[in-house]
């Protein structure tokens, strides 16, 4: 997959090195190695350039960004099955529901029981074997690269970004908290009108999967708003400062209130057949154009059995 992107030079920019440009555009330096390995990767006025060249006023400074594109070889010839050699992910036709899509990235509104990724157990059933096929039906040949990982049983808006330039930027974007998530939940019991949890969460000891709130570990912070009641249950709005695995579900459990289908936190609970744990709500800005994006999923239909609302 190829991504061109231009840029006009203008006088604040004139007199920077290239290199020095494109580390303020925040392209990270696996990229800008790729990039100077690329032909044609670095053009200055459709001539290729050295980073150290100079910029002047008016020049115009073109970048080429490509994926390698990957050979599809035969996987199953029984089953007419293809198989992406470079990450060994299956194009797989499976329901996804694109919110939105442009040259640089995805935002993909996730069902409940679809892993992210492919794993032991699950090599066709993962949202990066729908993304795939989806990409292949469009002629695209991109790495996979999830930016904000949800539990396979947690619904709701997730980013797929489509180049290296888009994924630096969002992940970067990840790690100073400016990716603006809106998770909402159902909760057992009676939960407080607004709160914060501010307590470290740790893996629980011998077992691969489940945390728990422990001193020595990772600090964890989650506010929360209760929306509705009826019946003993909460719905509620959550965020997060921080982003540990299971954070809502471990914060919840660990104030008396787990929320309802959690198999972890509340196994004796059954009235979902998951966590009811939806993320509702998504805002970032743009790694290309700048421009502040924002979205929404709405709750998806076994949580809506419980409170009838509409998100926004």
């Amino acid at each position: 997959m190829r991504r061109i992107l231009t840029y006009l030079i203008d006088p604040d920019a004139a007199g920077q090195s290239i290199l020095t440009f494109l580390k303020e555009k925040r392209y990270s330096r696996t990229v800008i190695t790729q990039l100077k390995k690329t032909k044609n990767g670095i053009q200055i006025d459709e001539n290729w350039a050295y980073v150290n060249h100079i910029l002047k006023e008016g020049e115009r400074l073109t970048i080429l960004l490509t994926e390698p594109e990957e050979q599809l070889q035969p996987h199953d010839p029984d089953e007419n099955r293809y198989a992406a050699d470079i990450q060994n992910i299956l194009p797989t036709d499976l329901p996804v529901h694109i919110v939105y899509e442009d040259e640089d990235l995805l935002v993909v509104d996730k069902s409940a029981g679809m892993p992210i990724h492919p794993s032991m157990g699950n090599h066709k059933n993962t949202l990066a074997n729908a993304v795939r096929h989806h990409a292949v039906q469009r002629q695209e040949y991109y790495p996979y690269r999830c930016v904000n990982r949800l539990d396979r049983d947690t619904s709701g808006l997730t980013i797929i970004a489509k180049n290296a330039y888009s994924s630096c930027i969002l992940y970067e974007q990840m790690r100073e908290h400016a990716i603006r998530r809106t998770y909402y939940a159902i909760a057992q019991g009676n939960t407080p009108a607004s709160g914060t949890i501010h307590a470290p969460i740790a893996r629980q000891k011998d077992t691969i999967l489940a945390r728990t709130v422990r001193a020595d570990g990772e600090e964890a912070v989650t506010h929360f708003q209760t929306l509705a009641r009826s019946e003993g249950l909460s719905f509620l709005k959550l965020w997060l400062d921080t982003g540990r695995t299971h954070q809502i579900r471990v914060h919840m459990s660990y104030i008396g209130h787990p929320l309802i289908g959690d198999f972890l936190y509340n196994p004796k609970d059954s009235r979902m057949k998951r966590q009811a744990l939806h993320a509702g709500n998504l805002s970032f800005t743009h790694p290309v154009t700048g421009q502040t994006l924002q979205f929404s999923a709405p709750l998806p239909t076994d949580m809506l059995q419980f409170f009838d609302v509409v998100i926004s």
